[in-house]
This record gives structure tokens, sequence and C-alpha cells, in this order.
């Protein structure tokens, strides 16, 4: 601990600034984990398969009642809201499900894009603390300073300058490889929610396609 203490004083102002961008994006990623893995995690066929059970029955309300017994997340929660309005005409059921999936995407979404931004400025505030460190380092080099303190001047501006870019650029690199795996989560959970939807007003629509059917051929 007394190392890392040591490391941290030695690279000097911008440290802070570092310290600062790699705090707020562990508490993004800790939200998004919670949100992409453990909120909005389900399981898109078991659910397409038992809403497709019922609604073949033409059981709709039986459908919204098993749909409210799942995990709720955003893919449940979307299809719910399109099977309240499932005897309604075939414009309101895609309403429906427009209206809620505008609701849950940026729920899904959300702050995911900060942390790019957080890793860049890691970046340049790693620059910004190299640059300070090699500024002081030159300016041990001036014939004002007293030549005894000239090493130690020296080696503190190298050390600042080593220091400050290695904890950006590491910082920079935890918080980018987060991204990319938060981000490929947050695909996967869209392109669910858009195959759930097609396929539920699919199943609403076949459904009520072959009871029309079934009714002219009784007729």
């Amino acid at each position: 601990m007394s190392s890392l203490v040591a490391f941290y004083k030695e690279g000097g102002w911008g440290m802070h600034l570092i310290l600062v961008c790699l705090l707020v994006s562990i508490g993004i990623i800790i939200e998004r984990v919670k949100v992409l893995w453990m909120d909005s995690s389900e399981n898109k066929h078991a659910l397409l398969t038992g809403l497709n059970q019922h609604i073949m029955r033409g059981d709709v309300q039986a459908a919204i009642r098993w749909l409210a017994s799942q995990k709720q997340g955003p893919i449940s929660r979307i299809l719910r809201a399109g099977l309240m309005k499932a005897h309604r005409p075939d414009k309101e059921i895609q309403a429906a499900l427009d209206q809620a999936s505008l609701s849950e995407v940026p729920r899904v979404e959300a702050r995911t894009g900060y942390l790019a931004v957080l890793s860049n400025t890691s970046t340049l505030f790693a620059l910004i603390g190299t640059i300070s460190g090699l500024i002081k380092t030159f300016s041990s080099l001036g014939s004002g300073v007293d030549p005894a303190k000239k090493s130690e001047i020296l080696s503190e501006g190298i050390a600042e300058a080593m220091h400050c870019t290695l904890f950006g650029l590491a910082s920079a690199a935890f918080v980018i490889l987060c991204y990319a795996v938060i981000q490929a989560q947050t695909q996967h959970i869209l392109e669910a929610i858009n195959e759930s939807v097609v396929a539920e007003l699919n199943f609403v629509l076949s459904n009520r396609a072959a009871k029309q059917e079934g009714a002219q051929a009784v007729g």
C-alpha cells in the first residue's frame, strides 16, 4: 500500500485529474453491470416460446399473466405493453410496442458513451502531466538553479512525467476495455428487443388471421 501511495505522489498534480476520471468511470461501470447483466438479462427464447404457446391458444390474458410472473426486464415489459393492445387494430399494437421500446431502450444505452469520453480524457490528462514533468525537468538545466539541487529536480521531473503517463494510460486502457464489453452487451440486448418485438407482432397477427380464416370457413 505504501508503495502505491508513493507512486501516486510522485506523479504530481496530474494524478488527481486522472484519478477523478477513473473513479467516475468505475461508478458508471458498476451501474451498467447492474443494469445490463442483472436487471436486463432475460431468456429471450424462453419468453417467446411461452408467449407463443398462450397466444396460439387464443388466451391473451393468460399470456399477460405469464409474462408478469417472469423476471421483469426490458423485453418482458415491452412484450406486455404490446399484449395489452392485442385486441386493438394492428397499428395500435405496433404503436404500443414502439412506445414501450422508446421507454426501455434509453435505459439500456444510458451513460455507456461517457466511458469512451472518460478514457480519452484520462489519456489527455496523462499527456498534460507528462508535459508538466518535462517542464520541471528542463527547468533544472537553467543557469539560475543551484547545482546541488539540479539532480533532485531533474529526477523529480522525470518521475512525475513517467508516473503520470503510466497511470493515465493504464486507466484509459482499463476503461476502454470495459466500454467495449459493456457496448457489446448493450448491442446484444437491443437486438434481442428488436427480435422479440417483431416476433410478438407476428404471433398476434398470425393468431388473428387464423381466427378470421376459421370464422370464414364456419360461415
